[in-house]
């Protein structure tokens, strides 16, 4: 737990200055409003840090939201400029044209997208959006990350996806703690303590991992995990995810081999 979550929050608001001071002063930032305590935490913080009119909140279902009310609550709440952006037309239309080449068989072994294929479009659509909105306004935008800790420490994003963005915030936050900013930021509580689902795969995030945040935020702070089981899944996961954390792998060039 964080020892004094209102130091850290105003930490986290200098953090957010700093950035802006040296990386576009007079931009605004965007982001992506799911209605999770991730993003809702993230954009109050901007709001403190920046002011409601410097922060540009994009809501992005797919179709049909179930939990939509809680995205615009959220930005209604905070009081900061949004749009809706549905993707749906836009993910319908790749899919399609997708399956209809790779039908044609000439990829050996491939005759339409995966199940992870198709879960994985959505973040990388939404990521285009937001990048799209922040490009056009008319100061120029800085994307923000909305990914915690935990979820990076076992690569629970998609890469190009919600695991992008110009600067993050709850990087190295765990999700309890994140709920911590949340509660000294006065969020409601149904928002920052809502059950986490990746809106895609149609399971809670816990249900889809194996295991409890708890769990796993005990794991990354201490190194403490009872169920052997558990502990081997959480390291196998952060093993095979690391590639998403690291900046792209480069070739290097020796000077010995140039004329």
């Amino acid at each position: 737990m964080l020892k004094d979550p209102g130091k850290t929050k105003d930490a986290l608001i200098a953090y957010i200055r700093n950035y802006f001071e040296e990386n576009g002063p007079g931009a605004a930032a965007v982001v992506g409003i799911s209605g999770g305590k991730d993003s809702s935490v993230v954009a109050a913080l901007l709001k403190e840090a920046l002011g409601a009119e410097r922060v540009v909140g994009i809501l992005m279902p797919n179709g049909i939201q179930p939990d939509i009310a809680d995205s615009e609550a959220i930005v209604e709440l905070l009081g900061i400029p949004h749009i809706t952006v549905n993707i749906k037309e836009g993910f319908d239309g790749m899919v399609a044209a997708m399956n209809s080449e790779l039908s044609k068989g000439a990829l050996a072994g491939t005759t339409e997208l995966s199940r992870d294929s198709r879960i994985n479009l959505p973040p990388r659509l939404r990521m285009s959006v937001l990048y799209a909105v922040a490009q056009a306004l008319p100061g120029g935008g800085r994307v923000a990350n909305t990914c915690n800790r935990s979820e990076d420490y076992i690569g629970y994003s998609t890469k190009y996806g919600d695991a992008a963005g110009d600067f993050t915030i709850l990087s190295n936050l765990c999700v309890h703690e994140v709920i911590q900013i949340g509660e000294i930021l006065g969020l409601p509580e149904y928002l920052t303590k809502k059950t986490p689902s990746d809106g895609l795969s149609g399971l809670s995030d816990e249900d889809k991992i194996g295991f409890t945040y708890a769990v796993l935020d005990r794991y990354i702070l201490t190194g403490e995990c009872e169920d052997p089981a558990i502990r081997e899944k959480i390291d196998r996961m952060h093993r095979l995810n690391l590639h998403k954390l690291r900046l792209m792998p480069a070739f290097e060039l020796s000077e010995e081999e140039r004329v």
